[in-house]
């Protein structure tokens, strides 16, 4: 194994890859997992309004603007990587950014806890309240709690390093130490002893869940920065086959189960087509790695451990067109796909530049790179053969209505002979626009939501978030976005291109609406100081430290 991963490694370095060198048009290299619902979560998608609520589901990828509300006596998960992020009941939450680098949370009421495994050099974790923002320094374990109609944050560290803002002022919190905040343009301080605390019934229950992950086996085969393999051990077993190392193979799946045929198809900009799956455990397997079908059995195939694998909606080929509807006898046309193998290129239907192509491929399978770049030069899938359309009942067939529409797909599925699925023509993009109800995808509309006052709460930021994405917005020319066998500036002059188009439409920074800017931090007065200094000796004094030279010895 450690041959192995050494040539993975080199392999990521000679194509120079790093997350701050993706392309800023590019879409973002990793999203938010809902991995646990417990009671009524609701989820509101980017761009919708308050009619727009509905139930929220598994597996469903989260990006920014995006909207989650725990109802009472409820609680949810969330994962971005080894990251948890835990809500409880009457908590709302929004993202105001999820991209490469960053992480910014908006808290408009409610409790919500952060256990945050890693944190690298350029990142940066930030949870914004109604009256402070809080921006994390280190791995460790935070919780946040806004109550907006008492004008109060409360910020516990059990174990890390953070700095509240708000008021103009600054107030450092680190491990052990629980801090109260409140007030609006000006405000109160508090300062408690963590630890003499009681654990809530929500702190007990997300340590739990962390004592559910502490040994997870899974992450000996994955990236950390993997989202979702934390269930993969539960639902399954690793297996080491010689053709590819590794592997993951699901346990109690049902007769006829094949990749990416129990779940429904949605619409989430800017990736376009995405895959949810039925599954507990379906997630890293259906936007990251490979499938392959050995001795009789799906198993999945992780892709590189040393890196930070690039998010996919979803890692399929498609078949369809009209003589494919023509062969199955669809009305209106049938749209079928089915799982990439290992070594495969998957080529993806959202508009990218080279280096995402490339790294989206290199960070989740084996494969050559002149293969990669030949392909985004000259997409012409017509001469690739596919490992997995040839396994039996491999390829997946719906009709354009289901598809569409959000449907159940393991149970909308249309027969098609092996004969037509095996020669069936692979497609260059996927020939379905999105309906409002692609947005939605397969979540209950008669779900609750927060007050009309907590959804339009603002929240104080350190850093100015992007402009929220409209996913309800029809995307122009969805069906064919790029040119045929040509992507954009493939000759080498996408960087140019992409400077010249940046100077001819400046970027406009636009307010966010839910969002004000933190006051520049000033000096406090002299009670203000002698208020912290007072509440920072009384907690040393319940927290006495050695000796420098007293910790060192051994």
């Amino acid at each position: 194994m450690k041959i192995h991963k050494t040539a993975l490694t080199l392999t990521i370095l000679l194509c120079g890859f790093t997350r701050s060198a993706l392309a800023q048009s590019d879409p973002p290299s990793r999203v938010a997992r809902l991995n646990l619902i417990e009671g009524s979560i609701s989820y509101l998608p980017s761009g919708g309004d308050q009619n727009d609520w509905v139930a929220a589901v598994l597996n469903r990828p989260l990006t920014i603007g995006d909207q989650l509300w725990a109802d009472q006596n409820s609680r949810a998960e969330l994962h971005i990587g080894s990251t948890a992020i835990r809500l409880a009941g009457n908590t709302d939450i929004s993202f105001l950014n999820l991209d490469d680098s960053t992480v910014q949370i908006r808290v408009s009421e409610g409790s919500m806890i952060v256990k945050l495994h890693r944190l690298d050099p350029g990142d940066s974790f930030e949870i914004d309240a109604p009256n402070a923002a809080f921006v994390i320094s280190k791995p460790g374990y935070y919780r946040i709690d806004s109550h907006p109609d008492e004008n109060t944050t409360v910020i516990t560290v059990r174990q890390g390093v953070g700095e509240a803002t708000g008021g103009g002022l600054s107030f450092p919190i680190i491990s052990d130490q629980q801090v109260t905040l409140r007030g609006t343009d000006s405000l109160s301080y508090d300062l408690q002893d963590a630890d003499a605390l009681p654990a809530s019934e929500f702190d007990n229950w997300a340590m739990k869940r962390d004592a559910r992950e502490a040994h997870v086996v899974s992450a000996r085969y994955v990236s950390p920065d993997m989202t979702g393999y934390e269930d993969l051990d539960f639902y399954g077993e690793w297996n080491v086959f010689p053709e590819y190392g590794p592997c993951w193979v699901p346990s109690g799946i049902p007769v006829g189960w094949a990749p990416y045929r129990f779940g429904d198809w949605v619409w989430i900009a800017p990736w376009g087509w995405t895959w949810v799956d039925d599954a507990p455990w379906g997630f890293a397997p259906f936007h990251y790695g490979r499938w392959a079908y050995i001795r009789a059995t799906w198993a999945w195939v992780p892709g590189p451990v040393a890196v930070r694998p690039v998010y996919a909606p979803a890692l399929v080929a498609w078949v369809g067109g009209n003589g494919f509807s023509f062969s199955v006898g669809i009305g209106g046309g049938g749209i079928g796909w089915f799982p990439l193998g290992p070594r495969e290129v998957f080529i993806p239907t959202y508009r990218v530049s080279e280096r995402y192509f490339t790294n989206i491929n290199i960070t989740n399978t084996v494969v050559n790179r002149t293969t990669i770049l030949n392909l985004y030069n000259n997409r012409n899938v017509a001469n690739i053969s596919y490992m997995n359309q040839r396994v039996p009942g491999a390829v997946t067939v719906v009709s354009h209505d289901t598809f569409v529409n959000a449907r159940p797909v393991g149970r909308n599925l249309i027969r098609v002979p092996s004969r037509v699925a095996i020669t069936a023509p692979v497609l260059h993009d996927v020939p379905a626009a999105p309906e409002k109800v692609s947005v939605y995808g397969a979540g209950n509309h008669n779900a609750p939501h927060p007050p009309v006052q907590s959804m339009n709460r603002s929240v104080l930021a350190k850093q100015t978030p992007p402009p929220e994405p409209n996913h309800f917005e029809r995307p122009q020319n969805v069906i064919s976005n790029r040119p045929p066998n040509r992507p954009p500036n493939a000759k080498g002059n996408e960087a140019a291109s992409q400077r010249q188009s940046a100077q001819a439409n400046p970027p406009q920074q636009q307010q966010h609406p839910l969002v004000r800017p933190a006051p520049p931090v000033r000096q406090p007065t002299p009670s203000e100081r002698a208020n912290m200094q007072s509440k920072q000796r009384a907690w040393e004094n319940a927290h006495p430290r050695k000796p420098q030279n007293q910790q060192q010895r051994p």
